[in-house]
């Protein structure tokens, strides 16, 4: 029972983005009802799979859900989706505002059917720029923010998309974050609103923060960004038997690191040394200080040595040596559960806590229309009914061997 138990997500979001909002809404205890066209969401396809239409990505990003599986371009599934606005707190979509008006689903009808809803709006680019028709996906999204161009900078100079849907996921957050403050101000005003969240300017927002530097004044002053996070050297450091993830920063973590390593005295013979100032001017040089001696002894070695220095480091993991990790076991953080259809498998725990409060699994992410005759009679259809929308065509209904 989290804290939007009793809230009801209308979920017209594909791949990521949107798949990655509502699912974090659903672990804080909102009620999902995926809302699929008869293809399913392309992520179904994507990664290994036992079954068809039960991928990996899929299944990551859809715990907590119900499928319903609707024609809405057919008059009959488009009305029955209004029926489950009509009951619903939030509407959240990331198709296109012009395929939702042809579809008959703009804010100014669906709000006529219900002026206490949440119109959330995902889109790839504010709706009132030149760009605002044009497609977005992560990559596009990474190049178009400067992200890829960063990471050029870093590295050996040509871009780079990180290997992560980050956009996706971040604009995905922010989405969660807005959905949640419209619906407090709901809570004051009893009103809905329509609410808008760009990838573009997100992501903007999100790279920009950290690297307008001399750019924040006018007339601009000089500087490239934030130049320990462009510096060529910022990396895991190769260590004698493999990598660690350090971070020498503040002037004690600086002065307790030397001491511990014999060279207390650098500051005083190498002035870029002595100061927070002095090393962040000259990040490139005291980082390739670090990364020649981290090379001099192993990672178990350098891991004791920074502990009892009080310097943050953390061991290097790839996607494997992390399900071993201690610290993700102790707080369950990959779990095993038992799905319906596809056996055995490993689940991701919401990264949220609420202490005090007993965590539940989340329910197993759907197969496609697994939910649908479930949803409309919670809606209020009758099996005749039910049968009726199905025989259309604009109702899919998983065959029984299928959810058995």
């Amino acid at each position: 029972m989290g804290p939007l138990s009793g809230v009801r997500v209308i979920d017209l979001t594909t791949v990521l983005m949107g798949p990655s909002a509502t699912q974090t809404l659903g672990q804080w205890g909102a009620d999902i009802i995926k809302v699929e066209a008869p293809g399913g969401d392309v992520t179904r396809q994507i990664g290994p799979a036992r079954n068809p239409g039960m991928a990996a990505l899929y299944l990551n990003a859809n715990a907590g859900k119900r499928s319903i599986c609707l024609d809405l371009k057919r008059t009959e599934g488009l009305a029955a989706l209004l029926e489950l606005i009509a009951d619903a707190d939030v509407l959240a979509f990331n198709i296109r505002p012009k395929a939702m008006k042809r579809l008959g689903l703009d804010w100014e009808t669906v709000k006529g059917v219900n002026e206490r809803l949440i119109y959330a709006a995902m889109v790839g680019f504010g709706q009132e720029g030149p760009y605002a028709a044009k497609p977005a996906y992560d990559d596009l999204i990474q190049g178009a923010s400067g992200l890829a161009s960063l990471a050029a900078a870093s590295g050996d100079g040509t871009p780079r998309y990180a290997p992560a849907a980050l956009a996706d996921r971040i604009v995905g957050l922010a989405a969660v974050g807005a959905i949640c403050a419209a619906l407090f101000e709901r809570e004051r005003t009893g009103v809905g609103c329509e609410v808008e969240i760009p990838m573009f300017e997100t992501m903007v927002g999100f790279t920009m923060a950290d690297h307008l530097a001399g750019q924040t004044f006018d007339p601009p002053l000089p500087g490239r960004g934030y130049d320990r996070l462009l510096s060529r050297y910022r990396k895991p450091f190769v260590t004698k038997d493999g990598y660690i993830s350090a971070l020498v920063y503040t002037d004690k973590q600086w002065t307790n690191f030397l001491e511990h390593i014999g060279m207390q005295d650098l500051p005083q013979q190498d002035a870029r040394f002595d100061s927070f100032t002095s090393r962040a001017a000259s990040v490139d040089h005291v980082y390739a200080f670090l990364a020649e001696i981290f090379a001099e002894r192993t990672t178990a070695e350098w891991m004791k040595l920074l502990e009892s220095a009080d310097v943050p480091a953390m061991p290097l993991h790839d996607a494997e040596s992390l399900m071993n990790d201690a610290h993700l076991a102790a707080t369950s953080f990959f779990e095993d559960a038992d799905h319906p259809t596809e056996g055995k498998i490993k689940v991701i725990s919401a990264t949220t806590r609420w202490p005090g409060r007993q965590a539940e699994r989340p329910r197993a992410a759907p197969q496609l229309g697994a939910d649908g005759e479930a949803v409309l009679r919670q809606a209020g259809w009758s099996d005749a009914r039910i049968q009726a929308l199905a025989q259309s065509g604009a109702l899919l209904l998983p065959k029984r061997s299928d959810v058995g």
